[in-house]
């Protein structure tokens, strides 16, 4: 897994494209590229310090720090967009949906109800569009 082994010859873009690839696939190359004609150094700053940094340190796996990442952002109550990457970010390493709706409920009580309802509802916008996107299509 990622946090066990730091390439020391690797960057720090380069260990964080890594971490985000093992996270939530060519989401790193997205927010590049959706940065690159207004901040180009901030998509890279969003890659290093994160990513390359924090996310590819010992002590916590993916999914641990995916959970944190869940509840910090739901408490938050502002961050629906982030929030909402880091929920697909969490089923990528093997949280479940009910795991993700319980950490929302958990942060009700610490961030208040309005908080945790705005992470349900957008973890009901992504489990929904995770199904529409895997549900056979028909004509």
């Amino acid at each position: 897994m990622m946090q066990e082994h730091r390439r020391a010859s690797e960057t720090r873009l380069e260990r964080g494209r890594r971490a985000l690839a093992e996270i939530d696939g060519q989401a790193g190359e997205n927010v590049v590229a959706a940065l690159a004609d207004i901040a180009p150094d901030f998509a890279t700053y969003l890659i290093e310090f994160p990513f390359g940094d924090i996310y590819s340190r010992p002590g916590l796996d993916l999914r641990a720090r995916e959970i944190a990442t869940i509840a910090a952002l739901t408490a938050m109550g502002t961050a629906a967009p982030q929030l909402k990457v880091h929920i697909e970010a969490g089923l990528n390493v093997g949280i479940t949906r009910d795991e993700i709706t319980e950490i929302m409920m958990q942060m009700a009580v610490y961030a208040g109800f309005p908080a945790a309802l705005n992470g349900l509802s957008a973890a009901k916008d992504v489990f929904g569009n995770r199904d529409a996107h895997t549900l056979p299509q028909t004509a």
